[in-house]
């Protein structure tokens, strides 16, 4: 029965690490300031017919800290990529030289910055929820084996564990929140 024990507090570890490790992901797409090739991670190009992440038709850098450049494998693909990051919403104009594309990351304003506040905080919450759910789906494992023998008192140690794990995510993702807001609010 420990064998079993131990399988549910390391799966429920492992999945509150994916949660946040997908709230990281997330996180990278909210731009915070400064230019970053993050901020293209969803950008998606037209490449013979199909759509191909932007990392794989060029190599995305960043000069300085307010421009992004974009220098494609192919010239001809130049069009698609600046077709590609219209599409993807992102409020960038790309402008290109003939050689490659280039973003001018705009300056954010007080308004937009809590816009974006607002969409980590989402999105740190919903990380939250992900957390929690695994936190319910170990106890609802812990309470089936109690009911297959699981001794009542190695089923409360357990579920305790569970909860101090949880704890200990949600903690991380209030920290991880936080340094996100202090990035994004630092002019």
């Amino acid at each position: 029965m420990t064998e079993e024990v131990n399988f549910i507090l390391d799966s429920t570890k492992e999945s509150m690490q994916d949660a946040l490790a997908h709230l990281d992901k997330k996180f990278a797409n909210i731009r915070a300031g400064k230019a970053s090739p993050a901020m293209l991670g969803g950008v998606m190009v037209e490449y013979y017919g199909s759509p191909t992440p932007l990392n794989q038709v060029g190599n995305v850098n960043t000069p300085d800290a307010r421009t992004i450049a974009i220098q494609p494998f192919e010239k001809s693909l130049i069009p698609e990529i600046e077709k590609g990051i219209m599409l993807a919403n992102l409020g960038f104009n790309p402008m290109n030289n003939g050689e490659s594309v280039i973003i001018n990351v705009p300056p954010l304003t007080e308004e937009r910055r809590k816009d974006l506040v607002k969409q980590a905080k989402t999105e740190a919450e919903n990380a939250k929820i992900g957390i929690r759910n695994d936190r319910k789906n170990a106890n609802n494992e812990i309470k089936k084996l109690e009911k297959e023998g699981l001794s009542e008192d190695l089923a409360k140690n357990t579920e305790i564990d569970i909860q101090q794990l949880t704890d200990g995510y949600i903690k991380k993702v209030d920290e991880a929140f936080a340094v996100k807001e202090k990035e994004i609010m630092t002019v």
